[in-house]
């Protein structure tokens, strides 16, 4: 059978994977304003989720990395991002997203956290690509068991940088071209450039390039430094990305892939949208530290005048209730 990636039409927008941000809760936000193409989930543990799940036997509504894989129906198609250095992990968990009803899996092969790349996962894998190939497999195999379905190409896609230390673009992205990935995200910056410096789009050509050569199936999705729908469809159309992924751009601003800016949203707007996020963030995730909820605040109360006084009230608060009756809504 095929896989929604057969029939997106392109371009395509789709939003980032976001730890502690793209949560259930802002999530099902976005879904309800302006529903991005494709959506993926926070990236979640492989490894944790079987200690969890496996070994301390962790029931799903207590368990924290099982609440990361909450979803809507309105969200479809909706990837889960996960990651891990154990083939057998990944086969795990690919099979758990699977059976839960996910149409897609995504392995996170970029994350510069140096936590994440100690266990050998994240950017860490442009430095294994034999290792690379057998989490894609294992992730293959864990997805078709849990879906119980025959696929023409398995929905497993990767997401990626353009080098280590330096841009590898000829070495690297031809190892998961290879592997006929049904789609492939870029983040067009090195792992040492972190987010420090412009992101090289220039560059998007050449893996553009490679893909047609080696595997021509294959969605080519560009990140970096995108701050609009209408940019991410300038972009996709000057270098030949075929989808273009929007991570930062959505703070603040649910409206996004509704094209709009923070700059066209009222101060109404940010402010009763801020309190319905609260509330779902108390509703879909309880048992997650309110903490978590507060990054938002800056993002969605800022650029209008008492802006400053109402977040250090805001920052106060320990409860949607309280959130709401602040902004008296």
């Amino acid at each position: 059978m095929e896989s929604f990636w057969e029939s997106v039409k392109k371009p395509f927008f789709v939003l980032a994977p976001m730890a502690d941000v793209t949560d259930a809760a802002y999530r099902k936000l976005i879904a309800e304003i302006g529903k991005p193409d494709v959506t993926w989930t926070e990236f979640v543990s492989a490894d944790g989720l079987y200690h969890t799940r496996e070994l301390k036997k962790l029931p799903d509504a207590e368990n924290p990395l099982m609440r990361d894989l909450l979803y809507t129906e309105a969200e479809r198609p909706i990837v889960a991002q996960l990651f891990s250095s154990k083939p057998e992990m990944i086969e795990y968990a690919t099979k758990l997203c699977a059976e839960l009803g996910f149409d897609g899996v995504d392995i996170n092969m970029g994350c510069p956290d140096k936590s994440i790349e100690k266990q050998g996962c994240g950017a860490a894998m442009i430095k294994n690509p034999a290792l690379a190939k057998e989490i894609i497999e294992a992730a293959r195999k864990g997805f078709v068991a849990g879906s119980k379905k025959e696929y023409d190409v398995v929905p497993v896609s990767v997401k990626t940088r353009i080098g280590y230390n330096r841009e590898t673009i000829d070495e690297w992205i031809p190892v998961l071209l290879e592997m006929k990935l049904p789609a492939l995200t870029v983040h067009l910056r090195t792992r040492k450039e972190m987010s420090k410096v412009a992101a090289h789009w220039d560059l998007m050509p050449r893996v553009v390039a490679l893909r047609d050569v080696i595997s021509p199936s294959t969605l080519i999705i560009g990140n970096g430094d995108v701050k609009s729908v209408e940019d991410a469809r300038q972009k996709a159309e000057l270098f030949g990305a075929d989808g273009i992924m929007l991570g930062r751009a959505i703070f603040g601003n649910p409206y996004l892939f509704a094209g709009k800016t923070t700059e066209d949203m009222s101060t109404s707007e940010k402010l009763s949208t801020l309190g319905q996020l609260a509330e779902y963030f108390d509703e879909i995730q309880p048992a997650k530290s309110f903490h978590i909820f507060k990054k938002h605040i800056k993002a969605f109360v800022s650029g209008f005048d008492g802006a400053a006084e109402l977040r250090a009230q805001l920052m106060e608060c320990e409860n949607s209730k309280e959130i709401r009756s602040v902004l008296k809504l």
